[in-house]
């Protein structure tokens, strides 16, 4: 089947975590706890993806033990809780793939805005322009001792509001990155290179709070990234969230239920989009499901269910839930991109066996309707998701 003039093709991701979003995973044949400290394990998860052409993967990340309770810790021993850095993570395993795009998650309630665009300009970098960035927020109370900062914690509206600045603030350094170079040879412009040693020469810092402009001091290390400005990925699980990725995403990432739910979450988001001066700028939202994939539907519930009794009981998650054939959850995608979405991101249940059900079977269904890629046509993660390269206010200016 060929696609439709008027339809573009579907974006996928996955969700790398552990062994996969269900907490039993790690017990399933195949699962390999113990590889996931491993740069082997997770350049070969990113390998099969790229394999099945998706566009980008996406790597979990917490400033404490892994957990399904987004305000503390699990209380369980038999869970595998532990996590790699994930920007460390995607620039390890950047130069063993060429395509797929890399995803990082950042808890930005307790990192600074300069030290995040350093580190994801540095992977846009060794990845050749496949760098993206999930903004995070922390509601975890066990996590603000680290830092000495929150206690007790702020509410969510305020951290919400303070991701919101952290979002512009970084935004702009990676912007001043493409002035500073924009502006050489410029009359009145820099004239040195300042490279990428010497970290900022003042705190690039957030000002007078929610309601301030976020105040730059200083120059940037400028050097311009292959993107401009790697993608920008926020999740909105409630519309509590919609203001945040309205405001600073380019992939908002939601989980609605049905395909009623998913035009109610556009037809919050998009005005939003509006009112945060961001309308004209391209936005993808994707949809988020959890997957258990299977020859038959019957035996993907038989394997939910043999999980859910291993652990004890029902797996819960903020994204639905899919027990299902690969054909089966290609009729829902594409079912819901009808009710307004660009892509889905989907969370393998158990990586060792639903991240090649994805890869293999679904992907190929897509690809038969019509609906995906048969090849990658760009080699930056912009491109892959038809995102028009930034400029900074000088580059546009003198371009």
């Amino acid at each position: 089947m060929s696609p439709s003039q008027d339809t573009p093709p579907l974006h996928l991701a996955v969700s790398l975590d552990g062994a996969g979003a269900h907490p039993a995973a790690w017990r399933e044949p195949g699962a390999r706890p113990r590889g996931s400290t491993t740069a082997r394990y997770w350049a070969e998860l990113v390998a099969e993806a790229e394999a099945g052409l998706l566009d980008f993967v996406t790597f979990e990340d917490s400033l404490g033990p892994r957990s399904a309770d987004p305000t503390g810790p699990a209380r369980r021993a038999d869970l595998v809780r532990g996590r790699l850095d994930s920007v460390l993570t995607a620039a390890r395993v950047a130069p063993v793939t060429r395509h797929v795009g890399l995803v990082p998650t950042v808890t930005v309630t307790h990192a600074e805005p300069f030290h995040v665009a350093h580190a994801l300009a540095t992977l846009d970098h060794v990845s050749g322009g496949r760098a993206g960035l999930n903004l995070q927020v922390s509601e975890r109370p066990d996590e603000t001792p680290h830092f000495g900062r929150r206690d007790p914690l702020e509410p969510l509206a305020r951290l919400l509001e303070e991701a919101a600045d952290h979002a512009e603030v970084v935004r702009r350094l990676w912007d001043r990155r493409e002035d500073e170079t924009a502006l050489r040879g410029v009359p009145g412009g820099p004239t040195a290179t300042p490279g990428l040693t010497g970290g900022p020469t003042a705190t690039p810092g957030l000002t007078g709070g929610p309601t301030a402009t976020p105040g730059l001091t200083g120059r940037p290390t400028a050097l311009r990234i292959p993107q401009g400005r790697p993608p920008v990925g926020v999740l909105a699980a409630d519309p509590a969230r919609y203001g945040l990725l309205a405001g600073a995403a380019d992939i908002g990432y939601v989980t609605p239920r049905d395909a009623e739910q998913v035009r109610a979450a556009v037809r919050g988001i998009l005005p939003a989009r509006e009112e945060a001066g961001r309308a004209g700028d391209p936005l993808h939202l994707f949809g988020e499901l959890t997957v258990f994939l299977d020859g038959t539907a019957e035996g993907a519930e038989r394997r939910l269910r043999r999980l859910d009794s291993v652990y004890g009981t029902a797996y819960a998650s903020a994204a639905p839930i899919f027990a299902g054939t690969p054909t089966q959850l290609a009729d829902r995608l594409l079912e819901w991109r009808r009710a307004g979405l660009s892509g889905f991101r989907l969370r393998p249940g158990v990586l060792a066996h639903d991240l090649p059900g994805i890869t293999r079977a679904l992907v190929p269904e897509l690809q038969w309707r019509g609906a995906f890629r048969r090849g990658y046509e760009a080699s930056t993660l912009r491109g892959l998701l038809g995102l028009r390269r930034p400029a900074g206010r000088y580059a546009r200016s003198t371009a």
